[in-house]
């Protein structure tokens, strides 16, 4: 779908006096050209000269040098000049001559070398000679039949002699493939053809226009040559490798002419076919065999006129090649197995000779032509010459796409293909037909140059190098009638060589030329010259997307914007990429020129800004710039400033505005209006998709601008989640629902919709925003107070709010909208079922039909087994008969129970009903009403529902004690004894409450009891005495501390436990209230005991911190050293304990085969685990939880195991910091100084380690690595929860400070 557009042309003509030119060469350093003048028949001198691409007026061309060249056969006039190459290390130039002689030319030569040398010469003379592609070896055809290879240094590697024999070096077998005589025919078929065999045999004839040249051809890599030459009486080409072996011998082709060119890719090698019919181009396979043609579309007279002799070239990357005749060159190129025609090159005059083509050994589409022109006026030709000349063409391409308007709602698709004189159309918006095919298709009377449609698609203008024609093309959105002609023009203006056509936004018509005589070019108006300039020389010209303005870039990059017609405004010069770019877009956003192009190496640019250095093809839309990428991308750029210009990420699977294509994928056209995008595949075929870029930026256009119906069209054929119609604007979408039900009108649309209602809000999470909006940051107060409301209602259902609003607004609709009040009720979270089944209640009543189809409707929409029970809860059997009747139930099971129910009196109806769907409480309530007490206490007593029982009789205290009681037992006997004591305490029933509360070891509410009840003395001290002994086994020491002092009168037990309580303070305050100073030693005696229990914590406190701190400091060292190794160390016995030695230790998923190293457990890699390695089942889970829990020395669990120890161990340091305290200032009430001394020393070592360590143990665990995806199963989950255990759940636990006391400072 791409044309060949000329961006760069040279036109550098030389006297007639001078010699004519006879070869040229690529100088790639200086992007120069080298050309060779003469030998001439009128003289023997040869010149050697360097021609720029824009040369300067006052020196045309440098002379490198000159010499004198006799020719050494007598029989021909003068010598030739067959080939000529540039050495750019040496900088020298290789000449070889007909004659025989090789000449070494040195532009600047050393000291020692002459600036020319003839360094051999064949005596039988050279009939052709080309250099390989690495420029080490130089191939030769001699006069004698012979083929030479010779080293750089021209030494000989190899000598060749043809014979009539090379043609057995190949034994062809042609099975006719693809022929007619293989096609099946039927019963009636030639049953006697062999179809192996066809009906006419090539002998090789030779062609009457064959001049019997030989041509030699290398393939890209060098490693083959192949030669054509004529041997007897046929003509063949020999394929030899680069020892001079010969490979093997093309088959027999008749007509076959002396052209060759091996096609750099090296699959094909490219001839020429003359037949009586038609000439043609033909390939062959390396191997000999004849591999397909296409034809060169000559007619009688032109394959005797210009068509006579035709020589072949390829260009460097194998895509265009050059077809050679005696005064014009021929473009083609291929795709989806067509060749088309794409330019046609002719020389100024009509007496042309073509002398040679050479391509551009780096630049692709670069090439210079050079011949000689005439005198005369060809028909229809652009200027007239009355002298002869020669000239050297210097031209440039790039491959464009011609398509017509991208800006809606003139967006149609349209492509137009250039093919000779045929211009193939096709809007792709009304149809994708493949090429070579197309929709439409223009026959004109010659080959086409450039063609283009104006900004409204309503008209198109072809040129060619006679003229241009205007036609009609007036494209809608439903039909595409076949352009008209309006207007066939042809040109006057003298000298002026046509390249590029533009139709202007007021369908003026712009066109590009190119004066050869003078070497400038110049753009006209039709009718009128508005704009044209020397230097720097124009390169192409363009529309600008939208405001139809004329862009012209000249060979320096620079753009410049022509904002008028008139041609008195002076060019606005518009910010431009920093280099020259072949493709460039121009497009205004607010007051900002932005300048889109692409460089010949891949980098994209916006302005002077770089976006991509690997971009391959683009596009420019009103909103999006759109861009292919090597990585095989396709990516949405949103057109904004040219500073807030943001390019994606390479993250298909999370960014809209990213998808992968196939490899080699180009833009053809984007069609926004259709939200598509028209792709080529490298081998020509077209794609048409829909990317979610385009979309949903269709979709949220439609919702800015209230047209929900289109949207949810879209929404439904491009599968987009429908809650993007409201979550985009939310509260814009509840203000028009009314809006929306009338705009989409149908009932299956509004059920689809209310359907696919989801809780997420798509617009926050798979449609999420990718348009940064200016001025985000500052909000008005408008746009505050709808942040806030959105945040109040964010809180509610958004299904239930959405429903509701719509069964607000189809209230007046029920005659239309019936089916959707229904679905609106069942969609809520959870579906309001009840609220649908009234609906279709209420319908029984107005009409049945009607109601049974509603009943029909919400049966699909919802369980009907659920609707069922539903429709039996609200107590309507007319309802649940008709549910019934919808579903697959068994009329044996539910017609008797309905039956049965129907004869029930109302409240015993309810109670049955409710107790059958397991609606306890209801059904309580019915028998409430039914006023049945004691069938509704062994109700309540079975259902345990005892607190709804209790609530129907709060008002009747007898009823309401008999259900307490049972409730207390029922608490009692399910081991709820506080409770249960509560219950009974409430019913005056102290002896139960006190079973009761000394069985929860309620111990003050059990001695509140046992006074009440009343219980002897006796009785209670004995109670005091075993609930005391309770606690103090609960090590409740403070309460057991009370009830010995204040039941058992027991001081000494008293101050005992409140010593183990660490509240020597309260013990010492006891002695004094006791007045018994012999307590003392009870004191002294718990302060000794707590002092070395203090001790002895804080001592092993300090040894595990010792042991595991650097124990834990060693497993990160050895997990930074080794990673594999680390976690490799708890492998069982043949577990996995060899792994490879090729892993990458980075977390991505670009690693090796080996994967990362957490392969092993978390099996995250693209690849398989180790075959030994089975860790997914249930056993080895539990068992890999026992060995994370043990945390066993030398496992990958320990480093989680001592962090967690580590963290418990400061909990419980500062649990005792208190006890610590309080120890201390008993120590010093005491008199035992240097105990307390010795305590709080202690103490504050412990504390001091642990502030040290706990930054480092903590800090480090968060520091480690994530891993990315998903949890895996099995054993394989134990360590992956181990280990985002360590990275995120290990808080760093923060270490009490402990307070000194400053009279033991």
């Amino acid at each position: 779908m791409r044309n060949l557009r000329n961006i760069q042309r040279s036109a550098i003509t030389f006297p007639e006096e001078g010699l004519p030119p006879s070869a040229c060469t690529w100088d790639v350093e200086n992007n120069s050209l080298i050309c060779v003048f003469g030998p001439a028949p009128c003289s023997t001198l040869i010149e050697l000269k360097r021609v720029k691409f824009y040369p300067n007026d006052d020196e045309r061309h440098h002379m490198i040098a000159s010499w004198d060249a006799p020719c050494p056969n007598p029989d021909t006039a003068c010598d030739k000049v067959l080939d000529v190459h540039y050495f750019p290390d040496t900088a020298s130039y290789c000449l070889i001559l007909a004659g025989g002689d090789i000449v070494v030319v040195r532009e600047d030569p050393l000291a020692g070398e002459e600036l020319l040398e003839i360094v051999g010469s064949v005596d039988a003379g050279i009939t052709a000679a080309a250099w390989s592609p690495d420029e080490e070896l130089l191939s030769i055809c001699t006069k004698a039949g012979t083929f030479l290879l010779m080293s750089r240094d021209f030494e000989n590697v190899a000598d060749v002699s043809f014979s009539p024999e090379d043609i057995k070096a190949s034994n062809h077998v042609s099975v006719g493939w693809g022929k007619a005589e293989t096609q099946f025919k039927g019963k009636r078929a030639k049953t006697l053809h062999d179809p192996t065999m066809p009906e006419k045999v090539d002998e090789g004839v030779l062609s009457e226009f064959d001049d019997m040249r030989v041509t030699i051809s290398w393939r890209g890599d060098g490693a083959y040559v192949a030669v054509n030459a004529v041997e007897g009486s046929r003509r063949m080409i020999r394929v030899l490798s680069r020892e001079g072996v010969l490979d093997s011998v093309s088959e027999p082709v008749d007509n076959l002419e002396g052209a060759l060119s091996w096609r750099p890719a090296g699959n094909i090698i490219a001839g020429i076919q003359r037949r009586t019919d038609q000439t043609a181009v033909v390939f062959f396979e390396r191997n000999g065999l004849h591999h397909g043609s296409f034809p060169l579309r000559l007619s009688d007279a032109e394959k005797v006129d210009w068509g006579s002799k035709i020589e072949l070239k390829w260009n460097v990357d194998s895509t265009v090649l050059a077809v050679c005749f005696v005064d014009r060159v021929q473009l083609w190129t291929m795709g989806n197995y067509h060749y088309y025609l794409k330019q046609e090159i002719r020389l100024p005059g009509p007496q042309d000779l073509f002398g040679g083509l050479i391509w551009h050994p780096e630049r692709p589409l670069q090439l210079a032509i050079f011949g000689t022109y005439g005198k005369g006026m060809p028909s229809g030709g652009l200027s007239a010459t009355t002298h002869v000349a020669d000239i050297v063409l210097l031209l440039d391409y790039t491959t464009v796409v011609a398509k017509g308007p991208v800006t809606p709602p003139d967006d149609y698709g349209v492509v137009s293909v250039i093919d000779g004189r045929n211009l193939l159309l096709t809007p792709l918006r009304h149809g994708n037909v493949p090429p070579p095919m197309a929709l439409h298709e223009l026959h004109l009377e010659h080959n086409i140059v450039d063609v283009a449609m104006d900004p409204l698609s309503s008209c198109l203008a072809v040129l060619d190098f006679a003229g241009f024609s205007v036609y009609e093309y007036k494209i809608s959105s439903k039909k595409a009638p076949a352009p008209k002609l309006l207007e066939r023009r042809y040109f006057e203006e003298p000298h002026m060589v046509p390249y590029q056509l533009v139709i202007g936004g007021q369908d003026e018509l712009y066109i590009l030329a190119h004066d050869w005589k003078n070497n400038r070019d110049a753009i006209f108006l039709i009718d009128k010259e508005i704009y044209g300039y020397t230097e720097p020389r124009i390169s192409t010209m363009f529309l600008a997307i939208g405001h139809k303005e004329l862009c012209v870039e000249n060979v320096a990059g620079h753009v410049k914007l022509i904002p008028s017609v008139s041609g008195v405004d002076i060019p606005q010069d518009v910010t431009s990429p920093p280099v020259f770019c072949p493709q460039v877009e121009q497009i205004k956003r607010g007051e900002e020129h932005i300048t889109i192009g692409l460089s010949s190496s891949g980098q994209l640019y916006a302005n002077d800004r770089l976006l991509t250095s690997s971009c391959t093809s683009f596009l420019v839309t009103p909103a999006h710039l759109i861009f292919t990428t090597t990585q095989h991308l396709l990516k949405f750029a949103h057109l904004t400033a040219v500073e807030e210009l943001e390019v994606p990420p390479d993250e298909p699977e999370t960014d809209e505005r990213c998808r992968s294509i196939e490899r080699g994928a180009r833009l053809v056209t984007v069609i926004p209006s259709a939200s598509s995008l028209v792709l080529q595949m490298p081998r020509g075929n077209l794609e048409t998709i829909y990317p979610r870029a385009l979309v949903l930026a269709s979709i949220r256009n439609d919702i800015a601008e209230l047209n929900y119906k289109a949207a949810f069209l879209t929404c439904r054929k491009q599968r987009v989640d429908m809650n993007i119609l409201h979550d985009h604007a939310p509260q814009q979408f509840m203000e028009c629902v009314n809006v929306f039900i009338e705009q989409i009108r149908s009932v299956e649309h509004i059920d689809l919709f209310l359907s696919q209602l989801r809780e997420e809000d798509v617009s926050k999470t798979m449609y999420k925003e990718t348009l940064r909006q200016a001025g985000a940051a500052t909000a008005t107060a408008e746009e505050a107070q709808k942040i806030a409301t959105l945040a109040t209602v964010a809180s509610e259902s958004k299904i239930n709010r959405i429903c509701d609003a719509f069964l607000k607004a189809l209230e007046d609709r029920r005659a239309t909208n019936l089916q959707n009040i229904i679905t609106a009720n069942v969609c809520k979270s959870p579906p309001d079922l009840e609220g649908g089944l009234t609906v279709v209640a209420k319908l029984r009543a107005l009409d049945e039909s009607l109601a049974e189809t509603a009943a029909e409707h919400i049966c699909f929409l919802a369980d009907v087994n659920k609707l069922y029970d539903t429709a039996l809860g609200m107590y309507d059997l007319d309802l649940a008969l008709v549910i019934a009747q919808q579903s697959q139930k068994d009329p044996r099971e539910y017609l008797p129970y309905l039956q049965t129910l129907q004869t029930l009196p109302p409240l015993r109806q309810h109670f049955t009903i409710d107790n059958d769907l397991g609606r306890h409480s209801k059904a309580l309530s019915s028998l409430h009403e039914l006023d049945a007490f004691d069938e509704l206490a062994a109700y309540a007593e079975k259902h345990a529902l005892y607190a709804p029982a209790i609530d129907l009789y709060k008002y009747n205290p007898a009823r309401l004690a008999a259900l307490t009681r049972l409730y207390a037992a029922h608490l009692a006997s399910n081991n709820r004894n506080h409770e249960a004591g509560l219950a009974y305490e409430s019913l005056s029933d102290y002896a139960a409450a006190l079973a009761a509360y000394r069985a929860a070891a309620s111990w003050r509410e059990a001695l509140s009891c046992a006074t009440l009840i009343p219980l002897p003395e006796a009785e209670i001290a004995s109670l005091a005495e075993s609930l005391a002994e309770g606690l103090v086994e609960a090590k409740e020491y403070t309460d057991a501390a009370t009830v010995y002092l204040d039941y058992l009168d027991a001081p000494t037990s008293a101050a005992r436990e409140l010593c183990k309580a660490y509240a020597f303070a309260d013990a010492l305050r006891l002695v004094g209230l006791k007045r018994q100073p012999a307590l003392l030693e009870v004191v002294d005696a718990g302060l000794v005991d707590g002092f070395g229990a203090m001790t002895e914590l804080l001592a092993e406190c300090k040894g595990q911190l010792h042991a595991q701190v650097p124990r834990l400091r060693e497993l990160r060292v050895k997990k930074a050293a080794n990673p594999l190794a680390f976690y490799a160390g708890d492998a069982e016995p043949g577990e996995g304990g060899d792994f490879p030695d090729n892993v990458s230790l980075a977390p991505t998923d670009a690693s090796t085969s080996g994967g990362t190293f957490l392969t092993r457990y978390t099996g995250k890699t693209g690849g398989t685990a180790g075959t030994g390695v089975s860790r997914r089942t249930s056993k080895n889970r539990r068992r890999e939880e026992r060995k994370r829990a043990r945390g066993k020395k030398g496992s990958v669990y320990e480093e989680e195991y001592l962090i967690k120890s580590i963290g418990r161990l400061v909990e419980r340091v500062n649990a005792v910091n208190g006890e610590v305290g309080r120890l201390v200032e008993g120590l010093v009430r005491r008199g035992m100084r240097e105990r307390a001394q010795a305590v709080e020393g202690g103490m504050r070592d412990v504390v001091g380690i642990c502030e040290g360590v706990v930054g480092e143990v903590f800090s480090a665990a968060k520091k480690m690595g994530e891993e990315e995806g998903e949890r895996p199963v099995g054993a394989d989950g134990v360590l992956w929860d181990s280990l985002e255990e360590t990275r995120t759940g290990s808080v760093a636990p923060v270490v009490k400070a402990f307070e000194r006391l400053s009279l033991l400072e």
